[in-house]
């Protein structure tokens, strides 16, 4: 491998190579860049690459479970799980223990005097985004920082999950929003991990959020979703072991935490299960386990927290003082995992409290020296391609890097946390699980449909959004000399009649057709009109809360009494009721900043 295929044009040292050593047949890391021999001896900072090794899978057979889902508690409560006869969830690469050797940073002994001294480009730090799912930190920006080239060792990390439809083939569409769904499942993989809670358990999604890049790449929301959303989990169709297909039943009024793992589902159930309920389709999926905690904050050298009380959780074995904190390993897992420590003891508290680790781990990233030590990268991009799953559209190294670069373009401070807003489940007496309160996640599911942001951004953004406004300035058509025909490609039956109805009777349009079925099914409602049909599409975008960006304007004009054409989409919820996103986040839902250091209450 020569200097070029590692990047100089990234800004990393030459002299800082992997070399094969022809004695042991790997690639060894050189820091001296006095030419010396690779077949010497090496230093004793220096990581040894191991050779590619086949993926493994762990398929340990589980003892039959219980079927309902029912309320399982992170410090060991009843986990629901499905038949017998199901699949397990693919299971996570065995792992180095959080105590064990990590590659060291070089203290400059040995070659170091050879070296030229250098300083982390501000540019490129800028560049770094490192998210987690909810409790594990992915450092793929390092993969793309360090133009090392070892494909070849990182790929044989990763584990992959073929989801089929459920994700896109390409690893994004440049100039579209990317969507990524984070699972933190709590498969009891791993040394030392038996011990939590229902070792027997095949894994939930237990952790999870949504996590929207704008089109633009100015800013980001991640979505968490409680575990114990009451929720119907969908059909899915999932690749059997021996490339057969078979479709997994869906379950109605079923905790969301059931749509991995139980009964044969694979995370492309989860996937699914998203969609229906946010009408946000994830582009791929990336799960981690709870090693991955506790060996990514160590690989960190530790995370900062910040608790407003002294805590000392037995469950969770979380002992900390009240103050800040730098912790990792297994005090790492018991502060994102404790449900009795902070609010009122509930789910949605320890949400809280993940995204606050999420964030500092971001804000780490960002001001850490790790970009400049070669060994911390190694050591982050091993263990960060060992703890995670990924979906096959991703699952090689060269396009995790593609699309942490895209994700790497985010500024922190744009970077929102929300959960999705819930209630009290009313059918408990003893309250358990949660229900959506459509009346404030309705509006947020829109804005990010719309790929709104929930900070704000550049002035760019702001002047684009200006000049698609234009379509709606102007002279509006008299109800009356409306004329529209209307198709329905959403996913309500019978919504163009009923829309047609609602013109003709509530707003006085007359000359409104109801078209049936559209060709094919649409994620957005549109409007085609010629030029000279731009009032009468105004006062319909009016009528029906169009947004701009549902206006589609042709380039000739209209003949005689040609109609213009609706067609309803996905985000259509009903006549009457605006189709167009809020610009603003629904009051009273909390909303999290991960530039903002916070203390878990």
């Amino acid at each position: 491998m020569d200097a070029q295929s590692r990047g100089r044009a990234d800004e990393f040292d030459p002299a800082d190579q992997w070399v094969l050593n022809p004695d042991t047949g790997d690639y060894e890391l050189r820091l001296n860049n006095s030419g010396g021999d690779s077949t010497g001896a090496r230093q004793e900072t220096e990581p040894r690459v191991p050779r590619r090794r086949e993926a493994t899978h762990d398929s340990e057979r589980r003892g039959a479970p219980r079927k309902d889902g029912g309320g399982h508690e992170a410090d060991g409560g009843g986990h629901g799980r499905g038949s017998a006869a199901r699949r397990e969830v693919p299971g996570q690469r065995s792992r180095r223990s959080a105590n064990g050797p990590r590659g060291k940073e070089d203290s400059g002994s040995g070659g170091a005097e050879g070296r030229r001294s250098r300083k982390a480009p501000k540019a490129r730090r800028k560049k770094v985004l490192l998210w987690t799912g909810g409790t594990v930190a992915f450092v793929l920006v390092a993969l793309a920082a360090g133009g090392y080239a070892l494909y070849e060792h990182f790929n044989g990390n990763l584990n992959t999950v073929d989801v089929g439809t459920a994700g896109n083939k390409n690893v994004f569409d440049s100039g579209a929003p990317v969507n990524i769904l984070i699972i933190g499942t709590d498969k009891r993989t791993g040394k030392g991990n038996e011990g939590y809670g229902d070792k027997g358990s095949d894994g939930h999604a237990d952790t999870n959020i949504l996590f929207h890049v704008s089109a633009d790449r100015t800013n980001a929301t991640a979505l968490s979703i409680p575990r114990d959303l009451i929720t119907d989990i969908p059909d899915c169709t999932t690749k059997q072991p021996d490339g057969s297909e078979k479709v997994v039943p869906g379950t109605s009024n079923i905790r969301f935490n059931v749509s991995l793992g139980q009964d044969g589902r694979d995370p492309g159930c989860t996937m699914r299960t998203v969609e229906q309920i946010t009408g946000l389709k994830a582009d791929h999926f990336m799960m981690v386990d709870f090693n991955a905690v506790k060996e990514l904050s160590s690989a960190v050298g530790g995370v900062k927290v910040c608790l407003a009380k002294p805590v000392k959780d037995p469950k969770s074995h979380l002992d900390l003082s009240a103050g800040e904190h730098r912790i990792q390993g297994e005090d790492a897992l018991a502060f994102v995992r404790t449900r009795h420590s902070f609010g009122n003891e509930s789910d949605l508290d320890r949400i809280k409290v993940q995204q606050q680790f999420i964030g500092s781990m971001i804000r780490q990233m960002k001001s850490d020296d790790t970009l400049t030590s070669p060994t911390k990268l190694y050591g982050l991009a091993d263990a960060a391609t060992k703890a995670l799953t990924v979906d096959s559209g991703i699952g090689s190294v060269k396009k995790l890097t593609a699309l942490a670069q895209e994700l790497g373009k985010v500024d922190t401070k744009n970077i929102t946390f929300v959960t999705v807003p819930v209630l009290d489940n009313p059918a408990e007496k003893v309250k358990a699980t949660v229900v959506l309160n459509e009346a404030k996640a309705d509006p947020l599911f829109a804005m990010m449909r719309e790929d709104t942001s929930l900070t704000e951004v550049n002035a760019q953004k702001k002047k684009a959004k200006s000049k698609q406004d234009a379509l709606l300035k102007g002279p509006r058509a008299a109800a009356a000399d409306v004329r529209v025909d209307v198709y329905n490609g959403g996913d309500i039956p019978g919504a163009a009649q009923s829309t047609v109805a609602w013109l003709q009777n509530d707003q006085g349009v007359p000359k409104s057709t109801n078209k049936a079925n559209a060709p094919e099914k649409t994620d957005k409602t549109a409007l085609e009109f010629a030029p000279n049909q731009a009032d009468q599409a105004r006062a319909l975008a009016d009528m029906m809360g169009l947004p701009a960006s549902a206006l589609k304007q042709g380039t000739a004009d209209a003949e005689g009494l040609q109609a213009m054409v609706l067609t309803l989409g996905r985000d259509f919820k009903g006549a009457g009721i605006p189709v167009a996103a809020p610009t603003k986040a629904p009051k009273d839902v909390p909303l999290a900043n991960a530039a903002k250091a916070e203390c878990a209450e």
